[in-house]
C-alpha cells in the first residue's frame, strides 16, 4: 500500500469558543505526591523494624519468592538478593520481610499521620500516609475495596455492598486490613482508612446502602454530572468517557503510593465503556501511576453472568435498529468492550479481572490470596535524571535459580517539565511526545474522521478541545496575551511515522475574550490526507501560562470503501449541536489562499461555516442535533436515493425515532460521495443516557448500514 508523505492538507489554526454554553472551573486536582520509586530519604541499617529518612532516588521493590510447589521462601537476607536498574548493580540500602500469617493476631489501628503528609486531601478522609521508609501495616494484606458508584446502576451497586459485606463478614482472615473508597462520578472519597475493625467496616457499607437507597431517579449513571475535581468543563468534559474513571483510579493510587508495602485495589464497575476514540493516553497514565504506587487492579465486573436476547424475550422487545440485524453481535459486542479496558487494567498491573461471576466477593477472596508473603527492597538509584524514561529493573538469587521471583519489572521516571527555559521547550514538546509516560495534566478531547476524496485517498479532520478556563487563568495572572503549543504524530500499524503536527495557537486576552474563555472550551482543528488503514495518533497541548501539558493517544481506522460489497459504505458520522463561521474564530494563523483550499476539502465546512463535532457526544435537551455522514456509490452519475433516520434507545427500549428522510441530491462527480444531513430536536428525550443509531438504507440495491454512539442529554 502506497504511503502518503505529503503534508497536511489543512494548515488552518484557529480557536473557536463553542457556542454552546459550558461551565468550566480550573482544574482542582490535588498536587501530586512524590512517587514511591522516588521519596526523600536517609537510610539507616538495614534490619528489619528498621526505619529511614528519605532522598530524591530511592526506589522501593516488594518481591515475592517461591519454590517449585508455589510456596513462600522466608527466612532470606538482603545478601541473598541482587538488583541491577537499566543493567547496573544496585546497592541494596533497605530491606524488611512480610510474613502474611493467616493465624496473626488481628492488625493495629494506624497511629497518627506524620505532620508532613505527601498527599494534599482532596476530601475529608484521606489514607493516612507513612512516614517515609516506615512500613506502618507489618504482615498485613492491604485490600482498597474501590466502589466506581458513576458506573454502576443501583441494582449492580447493591450487588457489589452485599458482596464487600460478605467478604467482610464470613471471608476476611486476621492478617487483613480493608480501606473502602468511593467515587460518585465528582470526587474521590476515602470512606474507611485501612483498618481490621469489621464491624467500622460494615457499618461503612450499611451506610452506603442506605444512601443509595435514598437516592431518587432512574440511577446515578443517567444523572447529571456537575463536578470539577479533573478539571474538565461542567457538561462536557466531566462526562462519559472513560478519562473521569481513569483519572479517579489515579487519585485513589497515588494515595494508596504513600504507602510502602503491597496493596491491591478491588475494582467494583458495571464494566468501563469505550467510547468512540477513548484516550489511550489516559489509560496508560492511570497503569504507569499503579504500577509506580505498588497497586494492583482487581477489577470486578458488577452486572455478573448476563445474557441478552438479540430479538427480544417475553417482557421486552427487540431495540429495532442495528440489533434486529445484527442479532447478539451487538450486545454480545458491547458487552465485551465494556470489559476490555477492566482486562487491561488487571493485566497490566499484575492483578485479574473478574467477569461474568455471579458471586462478587470471589474477585475479593483472590485479590486477598494474590498477597503471600514477599520482601520490601529499597535501594537508591544512580540515576537521578527526571526524564521520565522507563528504567527496568532485574531482581535476582544469588544462591538459589530455581526460585521464582515476582517483582515490578521497571517503572517510569518522575519528570519536571516546568522549570524548562524558553530555549528548552521544543525540545521539552519533543521528550514528551517520545516518552512511554503520558502527561495528562492538561484536560483533552480529541476526534478523528475521515471522508473519501478519490479512489484512493481520504480526508482525515482532527479536532481536540481544551476547557477555555485554561487561557482565564492566564488573564487572571496579568498576561495580555495566552499560547498554546501543539505536538504529534499519526503511525500506522507497522510503527511508522506517516504525518507530523507542530502547531500553537497565538490568543490576544482582552477583557471580553478571557470572559467568553472562562465559560467555553477552545476547539483547534487540522487535517490530513491519508489512505485506508489502521493508525494511532498521539497528539501533545501545552499551555505557556500554566506549563501544565496534556496527551491524547487513540487508535482509528480508516476502511477501504471501494470494497465494501455487502451494506451500504459510509464515512465516519459526526453528531453535533453547534455550527459557527469561521470568521468569529479568535486566533488564527496561515496563508489566506491555503486556508481557502483547505475550507474546500473539509466537507464539515459549506459557505464559511464549520460543523463542530460533537467530540464528548453530549447535548443539552433544549438544542437541535446535527448529523452529518457521506454515502458512498461507485460508479453512479446521479444519485441513487437513500433513506435516512436515527433512533434514540435506552437499554432495549426505543424512546425515541426521526421520521424517515429521503436523501436523494449532491452526489460529488469525482469521490462518488452522497453527502447525508439530518437535523431535529432533541426537546423529546429526558436527561439521560442513550445509543444513538443512525441508520441508511439503499432500497434499490437492498442493502443498509447503521452506526451506533453512545450520547447523554443533560437538561
Amino acid at each position: 500500500m502506497r504511503r502518503d508523505s505529503g503534508n497536511p492538507l489543512l494548515r488552518r489554526r484557529w480557536a473557536l469558543c463553542a457556542a454552546l454554553p459550558l461551565l468550566a472551573l480550573a482544574q482542582q486536582s490535588a498536587p501530586p505526591p512524590a512517587p514511591r520509586p522516588q521519596v526523600q530519604s536517609q537510610v539507616q541499617p538495614a534490619t528489619a523494624g528498621a526505619t529511614f529518612t528519605a532522598s530524591a532516588n530511592l526506589v522501593i521493590e516488594e518481591v515475592g519468592v517461591k519454590d517449585k510447589s508455589g510456596k513462600a521462601i522466608g527466612g532470606l537476607t538482603k545478601e541473598d538478593f541482587a538488583v541491577t536498574e537499566d543493567g547496573k548493580p544496585q546497592t541494596i540500602a533497605f530491606f524488611e520481610y512480610q510474613n502474611i500469617d493467616e493465624a496473626a493476631a488481628p492488625a493495629p489501628e494506624p497511629g497518627p499521620a506524620p505532620a508532613a503528609a505527601p498527599v494534599a486531601p482532596l476530601t475529608q478522609v484521606q489514607i493516612a500516609p507513612e512516614a517515609p521508609g516506615n512500613v506502618r501495616y507489618r504482615n498485613r494484606r492491604l485490600l482498597a475495596l474501590y466502589f466506581d458508584m458513576k458506573s454502576m446502576p443501583q441494582a449492580d451497586q447493591f450487588r457489589t455492598l452485599d458482596a464487600a459485606r460478605k467478604f467482610l463478614r464470613d471471608q476476611m482472615s486476621p492478617a487483613d486490613v480493608v480501606a473502602i473508597i468511593e467515587y460518585d462520578g465528582a470526587s474521590v472519597r476515602v470512606l474507611q482508612d485501612f483498618t481490621a475493625d469489621r464491624e467500622r467496616l460494615q457499618s461503612i457499607l450499611a451506610s452506603m446502602a442506605a444512601s443509595e437507597q435514598d437516592v431518587s431517579g432512574e440511577t446515578n449513571a443517567i444523572a447529571s454530572d456537575t463536578g470539577a475535581a479533573f478539571g474538565q468543563d461542567d457538561s462536557e468534559f466531566n462526562i462519559f468517557n472513560t478519562d473521569r474513571q481513569l483519572a479517579a483510579l489515579q487519585t485513589a493510587t497515588k494515595m494508596l503510593g504513600t504507602l510502602s508495602e503491597k496493596k491491591v485495589l478491588v475494582y467494583f464497575a458495571s464494566g468501563m465503556q469505550l467510547n468512540g476514540l477513548d484516550n489511550q493516553a489516559q489509560l496508560r497514565a492511570a497503569i504507569n501511576d499503579a504500577v509506580r504506587s505498588g497497586v494492583s487492579f482487581w477489577p470486578v465486573d458488577a452486572r455478573g453472568l448476563a445474557a441478552a436476547s438479540p430479538l427480544g424475550n417475553a417482557t421486552s422487545g427487540s431495540q429495532g435498529g442495528a440489533g434486529m440485524y445484527s442479532g447478539g453481535l451487538a450486545t454480545l459486542a458491547s458487552l465485551q468492550g465494556s470489559q476490555d479496558t477492566l482486562y487491561t487494567l488487571a493485566a497490566d498491573t499484575g492483578g485479574k479481572a473478574f467477569l461474568d461471576f455471579n458471586d462478587l466477593s470471589v474477585g475479593i477472596v483472590n485479590a486477598e490470596k494474590s498477597i503471600a508473603s514477599y520482601y520490601i527492597i529499597g535501594y537508591y538509584s544512580a540515576n537521578a535524571a527526571l526524564d521520565g524514561k522507563f528504567r527496568r529493573i532485574k531482581v535476582t538469587l544469588t544462591g538459589n535459580a530455581e526460585a521464582s521471583l515476582d517483582f515490578r519489572q521497571g517503572y517510569f521516571a518522575g519528570k519536571d517539565f516546568g522549570k524548562f527555559t524558553a530555549a528548552d521547550k521544543d525540545r521539552q514538546l519533543e521528550e514528551a511526545l517520545a516518552m512511554g509516560d503520558p502527561v495528562t495534566e492538561l484536560t483533552m478531547a480529541m476526534e478523528v474522521n475521515y471522508f473519501r476524496l478519490d479512489n484512493a485517498e481520504y480526508f482525515t479532520p482532527v479536532m481536540v478541545k481544551i476547557p477555555g478556563s485554561e487561557l482565564a487563568l492566564a488573564k487572571r495572572r496579568g498576561a495580555d496575551h495566552a499560547m498554546i503549543d501543539f505536538i504529534g504524530e499519526i503511525k500506522d500499524d507497522h510503527g511508522t511515522t506517516i504525518q507530523n503536527l507542530r502547531d500553537y495557537l497565538d490568543f490576544k486576552l482582552s477583557d471580553q475574550t478571557a470572559a467568553e474563555l472562562a465559560t467555553r472550551p477552545i476547539s483547534y482543528d487540522t487535517g490530513y490526507t491519508l489512505l485506508p488503514g489502521a493508525y494511532r495518533i498521539k497528539v501533545l497541548a501545552r499551555d505557556s501560562a500554566t506549563g501544565r501539558i496534556g496527551t491524547y493517544e487513540a487508535k482509528f481506522d480508516i476502511p477501504y470503501l471501494n470494497k465494501e460489497q455487502h451494506r451500504v459504505p459510509i464515512t465516519s458520522v459526526v453528531l453535533s449541536s453547534q455550527r459557527a463561521s469561521l470568521k468569529d474564530a479568535l486566533a488564527t494563523a496561515g496563508k489566506p489562499a491555503q486556508a481557502a483550499a483547505n475550507q474546500a476539502a473539509n466537507p464539515l465546512v459549506q459557505d464559511g461555516i464549520m460543523l463542530i463535532p460533537s467530540i464528548t457526544r453530549v447535548f443539552h435537551a433544549t438544542s437541535d442535533m446535527y448529523v452529518f455522514l457521506e454515502a458512498y456509490q461507485p460508479g453512479a452519475t446521479t444519485a441513487q436515493p437513500l433513506v435516512a433516520y436515527v433512533t434514540f434507545v435506552r437499554g432495549q427500549a426505543k424512546v425515541m425515532e426521526t421520521p424517515p428522510v429521503k436523501i436523494a441530491d449532491g452526489l460529488d462527480a469525482k469521490s462518488h460521495m452522497l453527502p447525508i444531513k439530518l437535523s431535529f430536536s432533541l426537546g423529546q428525550l429526558k436527561p439521560g443516557e442513550y445509543d444513538c443509531e443512525v441508520s441508511v438504507l439503499d432500497p434499490t440495491g437492498h442493502k443498509a448500514a447503521f452506526w451506533q454512539a453512545p450520547v447523554l442529554v443533560v437538561p
